[in-house]
């Protein structure tokens, strides 16, 4: 049996760094909720990775810390990209930026079922050039 660490692990390479989308169906629950995301399902997290795909190149995560209690599993990383295209509204500027993350994920047998997400965005926004201070 996967843990629900590993199951975290998974998630974060196949799904956030490598853009998998067709490991989603493997890796959620059918009534998956990524928090603030709208809708519940796999969809929400194909259509995460079609809108933020084709913006970012060189993606990488790098895990610092995993902590699990039940079926819940904290992650702490560093994140990185390049900003190649269109991002959250924003236009492509080719930096790249390099941020700290949490996420918390539910786990329900050896999928995500829920997922929370906290960015540093304005440190993003900075490095990116796109706020003043980078």
């Amino acid at each position: 049996m996967t843990s629900p660490t590993d199951v975290a692990r998974r998630f974060i390479t196949e799904i956030f760094e490598s853009g998998r989308a067709d490991s989603v169906e493997g890796l959620v629950t059918p009534d998956f909720e990524s928090h603030p995301l709208p809708g519940r399902g796999p969809e929400v997290m194909k259509a995460a990775i079609e809108r933020v795909g084709p913006a970012l190149s060189d993606v990488r995560f790098e895990i610092q810390d995993t902590m699990a209690q039940g079926d819940r599993v904290a992650v702490r990383l560093i994140s990185s990209a390049i900003q190649t295209g269109p991002f959250m509204s924003m236009p492509a500027t080719g930096r790249r930026y390099e941020i700290e993350e949490i996420h918390i994920f539910r786990i329900e047998g050896e999928r995500v079922a829920e997922h929370w997400h906290q960015m540093d965005g304005l440190g993003m926004l900075r490095q990116l050039g796109l706020m003043p201070g980078g």
